[in-house]
């Protein structure tokens, strides 16, 4: 049965946000926000009706879906959505609640999930890359910051993400700094090697003004000068020879 009641009192009742509400309740903040949306579309706020039941309740927002066949459900627009998608925030799960709000006798996620990269893999094709374990650590900082709060002034800074991935494992390692400049890139990279407990052969980054000297279309012609004390700081640490943890 669906903590439905559970969530609608602790939202109308005390106020809180979703994101509160969903650890309370032990769902995710996404069931809230749908729990919460269907009741207030049914014209239901707290305290409910003496009347309501867990299954009075249940039927009322989530009633029984139709019996439709596949092949008769709406289909999403896919090259809409395909461009949506590159926007930034927009992720499938917000797009798949955008079609199952207008269409609710649409599809299934895992449904919508599988036939958007079906879709996808039609129209871009994409070259699969092999990577050998310990050969490659790719690096960038995030498209976006975050708010970082100083505990004892009270300022508050724009954050920059770093993030490292290695190749063959898809692990990953993420962390905040200041800025983007060479001090917190070199001290991003070693908070990174440390957490992996070595060092690739080859460390892969985009056109950072920091670690690049200059750029032709896709090809970087060459590290910069930047690179000399990071590689000297790291004569000391081992190198990934057994593979990616």
């Amino acid at each position: 049965m669906r903590k439905i009641r559970e969530v609608l009192r602790i939202t109308f009742a005390c106020g809180l946000s979703k994101r509160q509400v969903a650890p309370i309740a032990g769902v995710s903040a996404t069931t809230v926000r749908e729990y919460v949306t269907r009741a207030r579309q049914a014209g239901l706020g707290w305290p409910l009706p003496d009347e309501f039941g867990d299954e009075e309740l249940e039927r009322l927002l989530f009633p029984p879906v139709p019996d439709v066949p596949a092949d008769q459900r709406p289909q999403p627009d896919w090259a809409a959505l395909h461009r949506d998608l590159r926007r930034p925030g927009v992720t499938l799960l917000l797009l798949w609640e955008e079609y199952r709000a207008q269409h609710p006798n649409g599809f299934s996620y895992s449904w919508f999930c599988d036939c958007y990269r079906a879709w996808a893999g039609r129209v871009s094709p994409t070259l699969r890359q092999v990577h050998p374990a310990g050969e490659r650590l790719f690096v960038d900082y995030a498209g976006h910051s975050i708010d970082l709060l100083d505990p004892q002034t009270g300022a508050v800074h724009a954050a920059q993400i770093f993030i490292a991935v290695l190749g063959a494992s898809n692990n990953t390692f993420a962390t905040a700094t200041l800025s983007q400049g060479l001090p917190d890139w070199i001290a991003a990279h070693t908070a990174a090697f440390a957490f992996f407990g070595g060092v690739p052969r080859q460390v892969v980054c985009d056109n950072l003004k920091a670690g690049v000297i200059k750029c032709k279309g896709r090809l970087n012609t060459g590290p910069s000068a930047n690179l000399i004390p990071l590689a000297n700081s790291l004569c000391g640490v081992r190198h990934h020879e057994g593979g990616e943890r």
